[in-house]
C-alpha cells in the first residue's frame, strides 16, 4: 500500500482523472456512476466509480509539484496508466474569459523544481501524450467550445507573481499560469504512462480580473468536465 493514498491494486481505475481542490473532486465523483470512496488520507480524495460504462478514477493531488508528484508516483503503482490534469489556470491571452478552456501542449517550470530532484538538473521533457492531447481537443472541438492551444508554466510561487513576471510568460507564448502540470507530465514521461491536462479560465492575468473561487467556477464545470471525461474514454490504455 502506498503510503499517502491508502489504497490497493484494483481500487484504482487505469484511467485517472486529476484535480487540486478537494470540493471540484467532490463535484467530479457525483458526476460518476456508482462512485466509491477509496481513499482520503491527508486530504488525497480519491474516488472510483463509472463513467458510460467504463471505469473512472477521481483524485485530488493538493497544490504544487510535490504534492501531484506523489499523487501521481502512487497511483501508477496503483495502475493508474492515463492522468488527465483538470484544473484552473490564470489566462495569459487578453480576450480570456472565465470559463474558457486551455489545453496543454506543453508544460515548463522554474529552475529547481520537483522534476529537478528527478533529473539531476537535466532538462526534462514535460509534453502530453499525443493521443491524450488529440482526444481533449477533438471533444472540446465536437462541442464547439472556444480552447486556446499553448504552452503553460507552472509556478511554485503563489503570491510571487507580479505585473512584470506575467509580461514576460506572455511574449514567452505561455497562454496560462498554474502550478503542476510541468510535473505530472514530467513524471509521465519518465514513468510512461499517458497524461495531459485541460484547464478552465479562472482569471485574466493580462487584465487582472478577479479569481473565481471553485464554487463560482461550478457553472462552467459540467462542459468542461464532459471533455475531459469523454477524451478519457477514447485513450487506449
Amino acid at each position: 500500500m502506498p503510503l499517502h493514498i491508502k489504497a490497493e491494486k484494483g481500487d484504482v481505475a487505469e484511467r485517472v482523472l486529476l484535480a487540486g481542490d478537494p470540493d471540484r473532486v467532490r463535484m467530479l465523483s457525483e458526476m460518476l456512476e456508482s462512485p466509491r470512496l477509496v481513499s482520503e488520507n491527508r486530504g488525497f480524495l480519491t474516488y472510483t466509480g463509472t463513467y458510460r460504462g467504463e471505469r473512472i478514477t477521481v483524485a485530488c493531488h493538493g497544490i504544487g509539484g510535490p504534492s501531484i508528484a506523489i499523487v501521481a508516483e502512487e497511483l501508477y503503482l496503483l495502475g493508474a496508466r492515463v492522468m488527465v490534469r483538470f484544473g484552473t489556470a490564470g489566462g495569459l491571452i487578453p480576450e480570456m474569459s472565465y470559463g474558457d478552456i486551455i489545453i496543454a501542449t506543453g508544460a515548463f517550470g522554474p529552475h529547481g523544481s520537483t522534476l529537478s530532484q528527478y533529473s539531476r538538473d537535466l532538462p526534462v521533457p514535460a509534453s502530453p501524450s499525443y493521443d491524450v492531447l488529440k482526444a481533449l481537443v477533438d471533444e472540446a472541438q465536437a462541442r464547439e467550445v472556444k480552447v486556446y492551444l499553448g504552452p503553460v508554466y507552472s509556478d511554485d510561487a503563489f503570491y510571487a507573481e507580479g505585473r512584470d513576471f506575467v509580461e514576460s510568460l506572455r511574449r514567452l507564448g505561455y497562454v496560462g499560469v498554474e502550478m503542476e502540470a510541468y510535473t505530472l507530465l514530467g513524471i509521465a514521461n519518465m514513468r510512461g504512462f499517458k497524461a495531459g491536462a485541460l484547464f478552465m479560465v479562472s482569471n485574466n492575468l493580462v487584465r487582472e480580473t478577479e479569481l473565481l473561487p471553485a464554487s463560482a467556477l461550478k457553472q462552467y464545470l459540467d462542459r468542461a468536465a464532459g471533455i475531459a471525461f469523454d477524451a478519457l474514454l477514447r485513450i487506449k490504455v
